[in-house]
Parts: C-alpha cells; sequence; structure tokens
C-alpha cells in the first residue's frame, strides 16, 4: 500500500502540473487577442497599476474602414468592474482627445508629461473610449469616397460591429456588464447604437447591456433647441426685446433647418445676428460663467452653434494641451496608432461630412422603447450650458414618463457630493432618471469632474444619488 502511494504521487503531480500548464496556455491564447495592442507606458505618464490598451478594430468585409479605441481598465478589482464605453459627440469629434484626455479619462496632458486625474471614471469601471465615426481623430477609411455622406444608421451600425468584434478580442468581458454614455450628439449615437444591440441580441445574445447615460444630449431637435432662448433671457444674456424675436419671429430650430437646408431667410439671419451681438461672443456659450479658456473640449459642439465657426472664437489659451500631446510621433506610436489621409490629429474631424439634418431625426422615442426593453436610463444635464439647456432634456424626460406611465419615484430633491449641493435629481420608476450637475458646462466631467464621478458611480450600482451630506 505504501508503495502504490509513493507510486501515484508523482503521477498525481504531473496531472496537476499539466493542466496548470493548458490553463496558462489558454490564459496567454486569450490574451494573444490583445497583446499587440497593449500599452507598456505612454510619454509623460505617471506610473499606474492598471492595464491600458490602444489599437484598431476593422468594422467593414474588405479592410478599409477601421475605427481606433483607447481603453483603460479599473484601478482596483477590474475582473468584476463592468464594461463602459464613451462616446463624444460633434457630430465628428474624438472620444480621444475630450473624453479621455479632457474629461474623465486617467491623464490630462499638461506640457510634455501627463498627469493623473483624481477623477477618472476607471475608477469605477473599465473604459472604452471610442473615435467614431471613420475619419474622426485616428479613425480611418482607407476609400475617402466614405466620409461623403456619413449618417446615423451607418455610424450606429460600425459602433456596434466594433463592440462585437472587440469583445472577440477581449473574450474575458464578454458577459460582462455593459453600459454606454457620453455626450452632446452622443445622444444621437447612444441610443442608436443600443437600439441595434438589442435588436442583434435577439438571434446572438453577446452584448450584457445595462444602461445608457447621456449628458446634456440632443434627444429633440425642437425641444432641446428652443430651449435656448429662454435659457439665454433667464441668464441675462438678452435682452426682452430680443427674447420676444427670438421665441415668436425665428426660434432656434427654424434657424438651424434654414442654415444647413442651405435657405437662410433674410429674417433669420438678423434675429439672429441680434441674439449673438448681445450674448457676446467673449461668452462660452458651453459654460455660461466660464470667464477665460476656451479649450478643445467645446469643439466638439461645433455643430450644434452653426453661426460660431471655431476659428472665430477667441482662444486664450496659450495652447491646446492635447491636440499637441496626441500630434506627437512618439504619443502615435506608444498608442498604436497612424495617421490616415490627414496631416494631423485634430480635436473634430475636417475630412468627415455627416448628414447634419440627422440632428432634426428624434431621438427620445428610442429611449422610451429602451426603457420598455429593460435597459436604465440616465438623463443628465450640466447646468451652465446653454447650448442644450436642462430645461429641454428635463421636459423631454419628464413627457416620456407620462408617455411611458411611470410614476415618480424620487420626487425632485436635490443631491449632495461631499457636503455641497451637487445638482437636482427626479427618478422615474426604477428605470428612468433625471439630474443635474451644479456649475457644470456642456462637458460635465470637464468642469465638474468629481460631482461628475459620483453621478457615474451611482448610475453604475442603480443606487439613487446621495441625498444628504458625507
Amino acid at each position: 500500500m505504501q508503495t502504490l502511494v509513493s507510486c501515484n504521487r508523482p503521477l498525481a503531480l504531473t496531472l496537476v502540473v499539466a493542466l496548470q500548464l493548458l490553463l496558462i496556455a489558454a490564459l496567454l491564447h486569450l490574451g494573444s487577442c490583445n497583446a499587440g495592442d497593449r500599452i507598456t507606458k505612454l510619454p509623460g505618464q505617471p506610473e499606474v497599476s492598471f492595464g491600458q490598451y490602444a489599437g484598431y478594430i476593422g468594422v467593414d468585409d474588405k479592410g478599409k474602414r477601421a475605427l481606433f479605441y483607447y481603453f483603460v481598465e479599473a484601478e482596483i478589482d477590474p475582473v468584476t468592474k463592468p464594461l463602459v464605453l464613451w462616446l463624444n459627440g460633434g457630430p465628428g469629434c474624438s472620444s480621444l482627445g475630450v473624453g479621455a484626455f479632457s474629461e474623465n479619462g486617467p491623464f490630462r496632458p499638461s506640457g510634455q508629461v501627463l498627469v493623473k486625474n483624481e477623477y477618472s471614471w476607471n475608477k469605477e469601471a473599465n473604459v472604452i473610449y471610442l473615435e467614431t465615426p471613420a475619419g474622426v481623430g485616428y479613425s480611418y477609411s482607407a476609400d475617402a469616397a466614405y466620409y461623403q455622406g456619413v449618417d446615423d444608421k451607418m455610424t450606429a451600425m460600425d459602433n456596434m460591429v466594433f463592440l462585437q468584434r472587440w469583445l472577440e478580442k477581449f473574450p474575458q468581458y464578454k458577459g460582462r456588464e455593459l453600459y454606454i454614455s457620453g455626450e452632446s450628439y452622443a445622444g444621437h449615437y447612444i441610443p442608436q447604437l443600443a437600439e441595434v444591440m438589442v435588436e442583434f441580441n435577439k438571434k446572438n445574445n453577446i452584448f450584457n447591456l445595462k444602461g445608457i447615460a447621456l449628458g446634456n444630449p440632443v434627444l429633440e431637435f425642437t425641444t432641446d433647441f428652443n430651449s435656448r432662448a429662454e435659457y439665454f433671457w433667464s441668464h441675462g444674456l438678452i435682452s426682452d426685446s430680443t427674447y420676444r424675436i427670438f421665441t415668436s419671429v425665428c426660434n432656434y430650430s427654424r434657424y438651424v433647418s434654414e442654415y444647413y437646408g442651405g435657405s437662410l431667410s433674410t429674417l433669420c439671419a438678423r434675429v439672429m445676428n441680434q441674439v449673438t451681438r448681445e450674448t457676446s461672443r467673449f461668452v462660452d456659450k458651453y459654460d455660461v460663467t466660464l470667464d477665460v479658456c476656451l479649450s478643445s473640449v467645446l469643439s466638439q459642439s461645433k455643430i450644434l452653434s452653426p453661426h460660431q465657426q471655431v476659428g472665430q472664437r477667441i482662444d486664450v489659451c496659450v495652447e491646446d494641451e492635447t491636440v499637441n500631446y496626441l500630434n506627437r510621433k512618439d504619443v502615435q506610436a506608444a498608442l498604436h496608432a497612424k495617421l490616415v489621409g490627414v496631416k494631423n490629429w485634430a480635436v473634430c474631424s475636417s475630412v468627415l461630412e455627416y448628414e447634419l439634418l440627422n440632428l432634426q431625426i428624434p431621438t427620445i422615442d428610442i429611449v422610451g422603447a429602451l426603457v420598455k426593453s429593460g435597459i436604465r436610463v440616465l438623463v443628465y444635464s450640466g447646468d451652465q450650458d446653454s447650448v442644450i439647456p436642462l430645461t429641454g432634456s428635463r421636459t423631454l424626460v419628464q413627457n416620456l414618463a407620462r408617455d411611458l406611465g411611470l410614476k415618480t419615484s424620487i420626487p425632485y430633491r436635490v443631491w449632495f457630493e461631499g457636503q455641497q449641493v451637487a445638482g437636482w435629481t427626479q427618478v422615474y420608476g426604477d428605470m428612468l432618471s433625471f439630474a443635474t450637475i451644479r456649475g457644470a458646462s456642456h462637458e460635465a466631467p470637464f468642469s465638474q469632474p468629481e460631482r461628475s464621478l459620483v453621478l457615474f458611480r451611482a448610475f453604475l450600482q442603480g443606487r439613487p444619488l446621495p441625498e444628504t451630506f458625507s
């Protein structure tokens, strides 16, 4: 008996070792899918413990169109944290340059180095920043003809294919809770992407989509845009008489329709000139309290204000840190990025010709359908933004709740970050909520990073926003 035990032990150990080797090989195989995209270290980056990846995912069958992504794992325990896709707006502006490097990513450029963002959203989640559609940032189409007339449906389909193929590249995230968040024109991108994902899941259930969070989003053209007049007037940016003509003679939605339709009337041009004269070129419409720097984070909204092209703005910043950083060759090498068909990386695309009249197609009904399908929706507003004011967003959410028959579960109240009021919130049922972020701009995580992180954490956890001091 003793001999049998002593003879079997090496055999048992051999089997254990063999199984361990097989497991290691399997894990190495999983890692090999994305090993080439791993970022060793970004130039000027402080030491961090979380993983970073960047690279391309092809989204067409001919290998001509590829979307660039930057992925940061959660700072702590990434294996248990959800997966979040972040999208910026425009249409045609960069989630890398705006979202990752100016708003809620782990670093911000400062001169030749990167500094740590203490309120990065990867404290709570594994976050993908996607430059979409092709032609934005480092994303590209080898066939430049693609850039002519890109629309919302094309963008939604490419974004879904990206996610599907990204999960093949990172199979450890398959089945992970997935959330999509973004701002501005992402009010179109995100609901339409979620819609095609829900439809795709009916046959191939691969997306574990749990919720979407929309910041200062374009959801319904007329309501969103025409809420500007009251916002301007109530904040003292225009006179009583200008408010009257801006609401009766030519409202903002009519102006934008005429402008992009190529038929701007003399009447609307006069009204808008008057509004522009009174609001002043020296007030940032995306944060009406901002004094100083009109940085690149504001550019993603240029489409929403066609009378204010970026080149006409007074930029009092000495340099644009993000643009400088992302145009460095060593940075591009570290990111595994390349420039195709353009000479420089830019915050917003100069080659993409988006179907701007897609702006007029409402997405609020899609949001309603998502709520019905069991996907949680948060609409939040930086309350200093006059571009997509909180009043329009709040009205749309209230009307949607009424149409869906959702009762108020949390009445309109303040919420706190630390010992300060961070904003106001209202919740309908357990699937739809609205919140403001006090003192925040159109790009809320840029202007109020700590409050935005509290909001993001509560959203992921499905918990009400804090109602007491902490």
